[in-house]
């Protein structure tokens, strides 16, 4: 195996995605291996791995597997090099900003549900050290009744 190429565990640990996610999104055609071993094993390129953290940082947003395909082939298109007409360049691009606005609509929203999620971990915080708080208080009056009983 050249050193250019990585099995699918390397690739799994390199873009903390779980194999079985790798095969899935080979699957769904979001990735494709560069080669496959003699033996038949899935061989990827460091491009691979850079599409497949791409796809990772974009699950959290929400978006469809058709809008993850789409957002790829346009940015690759784009970083191609390829010839086109300033009208086509347009056009992805505007399809990139569209793209980022919803991301940024989803990172607000994802925003929103942390600061709830985390308002209501400080609430449970809270009723903890309440309730810790009266565990001491009762086993101070309990010390106290016991002092008490032995003083009379």
């Amino acid at each position: 195996m050249s050193s250019e190429h990585m099995q699918i565990s390397e690739v799994g640990a390199r873009t903390e995605l779980a194999l079985r996610t790798i095969r899935y999104y080979e699957m769904t055609g979001l990735v494709t291996p560069s080669a496959r071993s003699k033996g038949g094993f899935r061989l990827y390129t460091r491009e691979d791995v850079a599409r497949l953290k791409a796809i990772r940082r974009m699950q959290p947003l929400d978006f469809t597997l058709d809008q993850v395909r789409e957002l790829l082939d346009i940015t690759e298109r784009l970083d191609s090099g390829e010839e086109m007409t300033p009208y086509v360049r347009q056009a992805l691009l505007r399809r990139v900003r569209e793209y980022e606005q919803e991301a940024a609509r989803q990172v607000d929203e994802l925003r929103t549900r942390l600061a709830e999620a985390e308002e209501f971990a400080q609430a449970l915080d809270r009723r903890l050290n309440r309730e810790r708080e009266r565990d001491r208080d009762r086993h101070a009056d309990r010390d106290r009744d016991r002092e008490r009983a032995v003083t009379v």
